[in-house]
């Protein structure tokens, strides 16, 4: 998780998880439409989920 996606998901939460699925970009962006601090919440948990390697 970078500096720069933090800054983006406090400022625009919907925009930090574009490229982690549709399905992450939606939740965010309906928990945005609910109230800013939720939409951050969402974004940050989703920016810090470790991604899984396949070998």
């Amino acid at each position: 998780m970078s500096i720069f996606r933090v800054i983006l998901a406090v400022i625009f939460p919907p925009l930090a998880v574009i490229d982690k699925g549709l399905g992450s970009f939606i939740i965010t962006l309906l928990l945005t439409f609910c109230g800013w601090v939720p939409g951050v919440i969402a974004a940050l948990v989703i920016l810090n989920k470790r991604e899984v390697r396949s070998y």
